[in-house]
């Protein structure tokens, strides 16, 4: 009888343990925090294929600015030979009409006719050069500008209002779509009043 009781009372605790050795115990990869842990080879073996992928791009990045930046390069030396080309176009007429007056005889023309053929071929490329932007740079009584003019001498002015103007101009200057080229070579002027001119003399004195 006490055998008995002995058994009955032994088996909850067989099924407790029976249950706990059937239940599969939790991988070492999902220990923690239970996520799954990606293997070290498949995490490099993921990587490296990025960043193959990452070098394929730049590499075709990389081809694709070097295309681009040749083309351009090709591109602007084209249009510059075009503008060459199309300039020496405008010239060639007036370069055939200075080459005829390298052929005349000193000797059978008046010196009249070889100044007005030389003038006129100075107003053929002064004409075409004119088409294309270039203005001369040749006022006189006008302000007296560091950024277009350079001074040769200075002269006594007339007037107050003349004082660092331009009085003559000994070479004009030129300005191509507003990029000055040459600058005019001047004379400016200066305004001395009474008193700096007499004192003036009485420093030289």
């Amino acid at each position: 009888m006490n055998d008995k009781k002995k058994d009955t009372q032994s088996q909850p605790g067989s099924a407790e343990q029976s249950e706990r050795d059937t239940t599969p115990s939790p991988s070492p990869q999902a220990a923690g925090s239970g996520a799954l842990v990606e293997p070290a080879e498949g995490a490099v073996a993921r990587l490296e294929a990025q960043l193959a992928e990452l070098k394929d791009r730049y590499l075709r990045l990389a081809a694709e600015h070097d295309n681009f930046r040749k083309r351009v390069l090709k591109e602007r030396t084209e249009l510059w030979q075009k503008a060459q080309a199309d300039l020496i176009g405008r010239l060639v007429d007036a370069l055939d009409d200075l080459a005829r007056f390298t052929r005349i005889d000193p000797a059978q023309t008046d010196a009249k006719t070889i100044h007005d053929g030389v003038e006129m071929v100075g107003r053929k490329f002064l004409k075409q050069l004119e088409a294309i932007g270039l203005t001369r740079v040749d006022q006189a009584r006008v302000p007296f500008d560091p950024k277009l003019h350079e001074a040769v001498t200075t002269a006594p002015a007339d007037d107050p209002a003349g004082d660092d103007t331009v009085g003559a101009v000994l070479q004009p200057g030129y300005r191509l779509a507003g990029t000055l080229i040459r600058p005019a070579r001047v004379v400016v002027l200066k305004w001395q009043s009474e008193a700096d001119e007499r004192g003036r003399h009485g420093e030289s004195g």
